[in-house]
């Protein structure tokens, strides 16, 4: 897959490429990833890539100039991008299921958003869409670039070498990780479940089932109503909807 990020701080962005999982996936070609700076877009000798915001007010605005010209240099020199995605809180929140859209695409460009905001002709007329980590503010897009950059990737064949790792992660169906635990068995009187233990791999899965159920159930409830469960975790989910109900009868 193809990844190119403009920002204005591309070592935040080098640092994540070139260590654990991804910056083994570049060395392998498995990732081609390449980081622009949007200073080297600019034409005066300042090389300034903001300026304040007509109509006043606080902070600099991200110039539109440096990222046509980034965008430009891209498709001249990597190709068409399928996907040009500006990082902002105002886009569309970046779940799984978007790791897994961009992941198909095969060449997808990040734009990274700093200081008080970017020209919105950037957002009209440059990127194509535009996606948000989350509901709060960062100074600057390149640690959001750096999320989605991880999530698509670990969706690309061979950037995770145990392919049941990604099928297992959480999200995937719509439901959170169970518990797991490793040695020593028991430390300080906490004791790692007997079933995880005993060797049957039967008990083991449907212990698994539960606890993955358990914690949505009571963390992330709103998942529930698009989770893929088979016909073992629907009868999981009954019960523990019944042995509430029970408790909350005896309770009142």
């Amino acid at each position: 897959m193809k990844l190119d990020i403009v920002a204005v701080l591309p070592p935040l962005i080098e640092a994540v490429t070139s260590t654990g999982v991804l910056g083994r996936a570049v060395a392998q070609g498995i990732l081609d990833v390449a980081v622009h700076d949007l200073r080297d877009f600019t034409t005066d000798r300042h090389r300034s890539v903001d300026d304040v915001p007509y109509g006043g007010g606080p902070g600099m605005v991200l110039k539109l100039e440096p990222f046509v010209r980034a965008l430009d240099r891209i498709r001249a020199s990597r190709g068409e991008p399928r996907a040009v995605v500006l990082t902002s809180p105002q886009g569309t929140p970046f779940t799984h299921a978007e790791a897994v859209r961009l992941s198909a695409l095969g060449h997808v460009v990040l734009l990274c958003g700093r200081y008080a905001g970017v020209d919105e002709r950037v957002r009209e007329h440059v990127a194509t869409e535009e996606l948000s980590i989350g509901d709060y503010v960062l100074s600057g897009g390149e640690l959001p670039a750096c999320v989605i950059l991880d999530a698509v990737a670990r969706q690309v064949p061979g950037v995770v070498g145990d392919r049941d790792c990604v099928d297992g992660d959480s999200f995937v169906r719509r439901l959170l990780d169970c518990p797991h635990y490793t040695r020593p068995a028991e430390l300080d009187r906490h004791r790692v479940p007997e079933v995880l233990m005993s060797g049957n791999h039967a008990a083991i899965r449907s212990w698994r089932k539960r606890e993955a159920l358990r914690r949505t159930r009571e963390r992330r409830p709103d998942l529930l109503a698009d989770a893929s469960l088979d016909d073992e975790e629907r009868a999981i989910l009954r019960a523990l909807d019944q042995a509430d109900t029970q408790n909350t009868e005896v309770g009142a």
